[in-house]
């Protein structure tokens, strides 16, 4: 599976190109952002630390990689016991689309693939298991000047191997370089 991504995002990185050529009159631009993102499966309330790098190829498109560390946890009760769960980490690729509504405001659509690592434990034993989904979502950034802004996304988490599927709301720190 992590091979899967490290290919996704080769895959990415080598279609950049030819979206910027595709682009009249494209500039290529990075960022990163830093921020917090809180997740919801099932009634199970989880936050993470979450970091992004993506490139923007002229004003519509962009490719972003995103990596997170759990920070918040939350239990729920499985047959009258007790059950924590722990994110440890998430990792996902993505290929954006862009709409810009105003000089200094977008709106962008994202869709990509990834994997998220979660712990639980229950009783002085402990399971950790890894998922792979489809994430696809919506958001919005807001640029304070021409390096630092804010941006807010929504992203859905569509597991692989579970019927069970992650509302991520995120707010984060964006910088361009």
């Amino acid at each position: 599976m992590k091979t899967l991504i490290a290919a996704s995002s080769l895959a990415l990185l080598a279609a950049a190109p030819a979206a910027a050529i595709a682009q009249e009159a494209g500039t290529t631009s990075m960022y990163g952002t830093f921020g917090y993102a809180g997740s919801s499966v099932e009634g199970v309330d989880l936050g993470a630390i979450q970091g992004r790098v993506g490139a923007r190829f002229g004003k519509y498109v962009g490719i972003e990689g995103e990596l997170g560390a759990g920070v918040k946890n939350d239990k729920t009760d499985v047959a009258g016991t007790s059950v924590k769960i722990e994110p440890q980490h998430q990792a996902a690729v993505y290929g954006v689309g862009y709409l810009p509504v105003a000089p200094n405001v977008d709106l962008f659509a994202r869709v990509g693939y990834g994997t998220t690592d979660i712990k639980a434990s229950a009783a002085g034993t402990s399971v950790a298991d890894n998922s792979d989904s489809w994430n696809y979502g919506v958001g919005g950034q807001y640029m304070v000047d021409d390096k630092n802004g804010v941006r807010a996304d929504y992203t859905r988490y569509d597991y692989r191997d579970s019927s069970s599927n992650a509302d991520v709301w995120a707010l984060s720190y964006l910088r361009k370089f």
